[in-house]
């Protein structure tokens, strides 16, 4: 088993703490003990030995199922929604794809925000403007935005190195030809991006994950989850090289494409997660959302004041600010227009890049020839 194959393993009993779950590091070495044991051939036998070997309650038997789910296969975090009970969104199981509606049966529209989770199967058609998107990653490195780190590096810089000087004056009797110096070394600020999947944004989601792709891609630290009725992580997916293939694998992970609204409720289930809150600290966040939100505005106007607490720069991309009269016209965008430090244009791929690298970067790295 290679380390990274073990990061789920160990993120697994973090998790459960967490949650308030007992899992001490001894369970956590019989639970690795257990899956080798197994040889296991289905992720059922790993969630067999993980029952087998925490021991969860029956009455947290959900729970425990929840956190699994989470951590080995990447997603289904449910937003909570005020719909009734027949409205109310299904667990997610990868294993009843039966639930998803065939193509010929979705709202051809989508242009309307709802409420209501309906739950879809996309295939996304070959990129045809790869030139672009491979012009927006070259030109990512520089326009990312950096930070100084607590690391030092001895190249240079204004702060004397003594750990150095005191090397060099054992190695020449006491004396110091030339002071050492050292520097703050500099990284990329963590880069969030969420992306409205609901059938509103129909039109721009394949874009908006090109986008996505390019940024984990790229990025030193990249993550990306999709919003919709679901909270779903599809950084693991984009981490794919090839484009067609990263959003193939993203389309199969993502359950609710197309489906109703629930911005504010899925944006406060990714900050109830730790972990996930965690990927917002220090970092530049970027939203691909119109803002539709049916019903009030106070959950998504709760959730944006901690997201902004936590990140660094909110940028929001909007298909509805593309033309440049657009004033947000509705009470949930109008309540968070205070809280995003950019919004811009995001209707096509061109508007999204050159809102996030500018249209020089982009020229730069070869784009628009």
């Amino acid at each position: 088993m290679t380390p990274r194959a073990l990061d789920p393993f160990l993120a697994f009993p973090r998790a459960l703490r967490a949650e308030g779950f007992r899992a001490a590091p001894a369970q956590t070495e019989d639970f690795l003990a257990a899956v080798g044991l197994l040889g296991p051939r289905s992720i059922q036998d790993v969630r067999r030995a993980a029952h087998a070997v925490f021991g969860p309650g029956p009455e947290r038997r959900q729970d425990f199922d929840d956190i699994f789910d989470m951590i080995f296969l990447g997603r289904a975090v449910l937003a909570p929604g005020e719909a009734t009970s027949e409205e109310a969104p299904q667990a997610f199981d990868a294993g009843e794809m039966e639930e998803l509606l065939p193509p010929e049966e979705e709202d051809p529209s989508g242009s309307d925000a709802t409420q209501r989770e309906r739950l879809f199967a996309r295939a996304f058609a070959p990129a045809d403007d790869a030139a672009l998107l491979a012009a927006f990653a070259r030109a990512l490195p520089r326009t990312l935005p950096r930070r100084r780190s607590r690391r030092f590096e001895a190249t240079g810089g204004g702060l004397a190195d003594p750990r150095r000087a005191f090397r060099d004056m054992a190695r020449r009797d006491g004396e110091i030809l030339v002071l050492p110096t050292r520097r703050r070394r500099s990284r990329q600020r963590r880069v969030l991006v969420l992306l409205d999947i609901s059938g509103s944004m129909k039109g721009g989601t394949a874009a908006a994950l090109g986008i996505a792709h390019a940024m984990v891609r790229t990025a030193e630290r990249a993550e990306a989850f999709t919003l919709g009725t679901r909270l779903t992580r599809v950084t693991r997916a984009l981490r794919r090289r090839d484009r067609d293939q990263a959003l193939a694998l993203a389309s199969g992970l993502v359950a609710d494409w197309d489906g109703g609204t629930r911005l504010g409720e899925a944006l406060s289930v990714f900050l109830a997660v730790p972990r996930f809150a965690s990927f917002a600290r220090g970092a530049l966040v970027i939203v691909v959302s119109d803002g539709l939100e049916r019903g009030g505005p106070e959950a998504l106007v709760d959730a944006m004041r901690r997201l902004r607490a936590l990140a660094w720069r909110i940028v929001w991309l909007s298909p509805l600010a593309s033309d440049a009269s657009y004033r947000p016209e509705t009470g949930a965008m109008r309540a968070i227009l205070p809280l995003i430090d950019h919004l811009d244009a995001g209707h096509d791929l061109a508007a999204m890049a050159a809102s996030l690298v500018g249209d020089h970067a982009l020229r730069r790295a070869g784009a628009f020839r």
